[in-house]
């Protein structure tokens, strides 16, 4: 058994590491967050190195479905700004993802070889002001009406939607079916007539606001029903396809990116703080923080790893993502915070890069499927009684 980081992976993760420490100084992200920014044009240098075609394979435009880079790239990217990351991993990887295992041929086509270049910007319509994690009860509709589909409903949460082309909108399209058989997946651009949205804020995550958005009988092509006429109604196995497992797989890359930033920093702020005549990490109770976080955060990202290489060969996996995405946002989430506690005061103030890492890191055990619903996931496919 082979635990090595495949070597073009480890040559991609190299070259991230030059473009961050190039294009994204930790003064610049630092500043992206304190101003809510977003940094389109280091986004613009990003799509240039070719990293996001990694969901796409090369008959798209693409430089071939590679799960495994998507990760290493992901996670470079979040140890120094959610600003850069995000948007990648929604319109990348998700979008790309999204779209390779669900749309049509014309979609594919179409949008695919647009979303290789980062052309193309994406937001997710899933959450609503009063449905979260049961995606079944969305209230949205999405009626047929001639040639065109019209909208109507509100989403919430809808990270990135000012700035991307598409909102790739989940809607209830027949009420006379059952719930899981009656969601369609919408693509609607922000700038529709129809479409309202406003700033929501968050404690985390600047530089890519989330916003709430209104659709009052949003009008688009037939043609932007993800899947075409056979993508009617069939918006829930989209949701449980192959593209919701390595979904979670890049939130939990996202996480572990926060998690190494923080540790390193601690790492080096423990030799360097000194107290009572020597370094802090020189006293017992640093130590062991500094290296029981060391240990927790390789197993994650040994569980990650396992999870992504499943996705990568296309073998079942929900129960090892599901598993990853729990446990390595949970430890991510406790592995920054004990990070904080060795800086102390110093990782409270703002002048530092500790206290983002913080407001950021409590995201991710509630996106991409909250720790509960992984649970839950995780005891439904191993068969345990409901």
């Amino acid at each position: 058994m082979d635990f090595a980081e495949p070597e073009h992976v480890t040559a991609l993760r190299e070259t991230l590491r030059r473009f961050v420490a190039r294009e994204m100084p930790r003064e610049a992200a630092a500043r992206w967050d304190r101003d809510d920014e977003f940094p389109r044009p280091v986004y613009d240098k990003l799509a240039a190195l070719g990293v996001m075609g990694l969901a796409v394979p090369e008959e798209y435009g693409g430089t071939g479905r590679d799960i495994i880079a998507a990760m290493a790239v992901i996670e470079e990217l979040a140890k120094r700004s959610l600003a850069v990351a995000v948007p990648y991993v929604a319109s990348a990887c998700y979008a790309g993802m999204n779209l390779l295992e669900s749309g049509s041929e014309e979609q594919k086509r179409e949008m695919l070889p647009r979303v290789a270049t980062g052309e193309l910007m994406f937001a997710y319509g899933l959450s609503e002001p009063d449905v979260g994690s049961d995606l079944a009860s969305v209230r949205t509709t999405a009626h047929r009406r001639g040639g065109e589909i019209v909208i109507n409903g509100a989403k919430r949460f809808c990270t990135g939607a000012d700035v991307a082309d598409y909102i790739y909108t989940l809607a209830r399209s027949d009420r006379e079916r059952p719930r899981h058989e009656n969601l369609s997946f919408v693509l609607v651009p922000p700038n529709a007539p129809g479409v309202s949205m406003s700033r929501i804020e968050t404690m985390g995550l600047k530089g890519f606001p989330s916003f709430d958005v209104s659709f009052e009988d949003v009008r688009v092509p037939s043609e932007n029903v993800v899947g075409g006429e056979s993508g009617w109604n069939r918006g829930w196995a989209m949701l449980a396809g192959p593209a919701l497992d390595v979904e979670k797989l890049e939130v939990a890359a996202m996480a572990q990116g926060i998690a190494e930033a923080a540790l390193e920093d601690a790492w080096a702020y423990g030799q360097e703080r000194r107290q009572f005549g020597r370094p802090i990490a020189a006293h017992q109770s640093v130590r062991h923080a500094l290296a029981g976080a060391k240990t927790r955060l390789h197993a994650a990202r040994l569980m990650l790893a396992h999870a992504a290489w499943l996705a990568e060969i296309r073998r079942p996996c929900g129960v090892e993502t599901s598993m990853a995405k729990l446990f390595v946002t949970e430890t991510a989430r406790d592995v920054v915070l004990a990070a904080q506690g060795v800086m102390s005061a110093y990782g409270y103030a703002r002048p530092f890069d500790m206290e983002r890492y913080v407001r950021d890191i409590l995201l991710f055990p509630i996106i991409g499927g909250t720790s509960a619903i992984q649970r839950n996931n995780i005891a439904n496919r191993l068969g345990l009684p409901r």
